[in-house]
């Protein structure tokens, strides 16, 4: 049986993440583009990827990700502290586990996104 060989997780892979923009509904592309876009502003030399059709900003270790769920657009902070930490700033919006749900209607804030990719990478040690 032949093994796939294993991909560097550190390698840029945007077109991955274009793809899997290209095809959602405007309203939801313009969603998810929004926090790929404040993420790279803040982290301009992130690396992107899409790892279980999950798109995933990195920089040496993961930091965020977002995707697209049936009824829900999904962040992945990657840190339970952080979603501890912010629980009140959090409140209005759905968590499961270390995901935040929101919707292009109820949209994350650059703010919001801002603060928690800044702890994230923080805790990363970056």
């Amino acid at each position: 049986m032949d093994k796939k060989p294993k991909r560097n997780p550190s390698i840029n892979m945007p077109e991955e993440v274009d793809n899997y923009l290209a095809d959602l509904p405007e309203d939801i592309r313009e969603a998810l583009e929004k926090v790929r876009r404040t993420v790279k502003e803040i982290v301009p030399n992130a690396t992107e990827r899409v790892s279980y059709q999950v798109p995933i900003l990195r920089l040496n270790k993961d930091i965020v990700g977002f995707a697209v769920q049936k009824n829900h657009c999904s962040f992945y902070t990657m840190s339970r502290s952080i979603v501890e930490q912010m629980k009140e700033e959090l409140e209005n919006y759905k968590i499961s586990g270390t995901t935040i749900h929101f919707s292009p209607q109820k949209p994350l804030s650059r703010e919001l996104i801002e603060k928690i990719v800044r702890q994230r990478l923080i805790e990363i040690g970056v």
